[in-house]
């Protein structure tokens, strides 16, 4: 069995990902919990190209984004003074991070944790978490719900599943496929790409899924306290049909 998971670098192509990633449904959940004190620091674990930072350091929050590839945070450095916005952006791995500061708030949003392909990944991310986050102060996260015949239908045949412009001009158009790996819990996605008409690769997308009573479990056991789960970012009660697990952890 293949233990070289990964992500394609063209998904980390910062242009190709912005025109992929315009939803921010996401956003006004993250606003909700975020501290009434303006003087709260924040840190954002896995920031990306700032699709949620810059909105929040708009804000007039003092927020920190942290992510490993460079081309994101090139664009949301770019994003942010275009937009007046002075933002401290941070290439470094979530799973050794280790800042002189401690927040009042510390969220790893939109799948991110997926990566994570082992639990000693995980473990290591939580653990920098705690040693980043005030007494008292909040952790949030967001994933996926695993659906397993989601999963069982993305096997079957190749679906599109994008279709859009880059700000570069770019026509981009996506086709997946999928399989899963039940020893080690990763949904292996390829995702085809066609660009301006032409096949241009293939790119990984491999992700590691985190079932519900895992994932509690895993949180508890690495010293946080799950205040409220919810099954939607309209803060919905996780239930069977929830598509996704969102955290509010202490």
């Amino acid at each position: 069995m293949n233990n070289n998971y990964k992500v394609g670098d063209l998904i980390y192509d910062a242009n190709i990902y912005d025109g992929m990633n315009t939803d921010l449904a996401d956003l006004q959940f993250y606003k909700r919990w975020m501290p009434k004190n303006k003087d709260a620091r924040i840190l954002e674990l896995c920031c990306g190209t700032g699709r949620l930072t810059l909105p929040i350091a708009k804000d007039g929050y003092d927020i920190i984004g942290i992510d490993h590839t460079s081309s994101m945070l090139e664009q949301a450095r770019a994003k942010a003074s275009e937009g007046g916005l002075e933002v401290e952006f941070i290439e470094a791995d979530i799973r050794t991070l280790d800042l002189p500061e401690k927040y009042d708030l510390v969220f790893i949003p939109f799948n991110s944790i997926h990566h994570l392909y082992k639990n000693e990944d995980l473990f290591k991310a939580l653990n920098v978490v705690k040693k980043h986050l005030k007494k008292g102060g909040l952790f949030l996260l967001d994933c996926f719900n695993p659906n397993i015949q989601f999963i069982v239908d993305g096997e079957k045949e190749q679906k599109e599943i994008a279709k859009y412009t880059t700000k570069d001009g770019r026509e981009v158009l996506i086709k997946q496929t999928m399989r899963y790996e039940n020893k080690t819990q990763i949904n292996r996605i390829d995702w085809h790409y066609f660009i301006n008409g032409e096949f241009d690769s293939i790119q990984n997308l491999d992700m590691r899924l985190f079932f519900p009573q895992e994932l509690d479990s895993y949180l508890e056991r690495n010293g946080f306290n799950i205040i409220h789960k919810f099954g939607g970012f309209e803060e919905e009660v996780f239930n069977d049909k929830s598509e996704k697990q969102i955290f509010v952890c202490q």
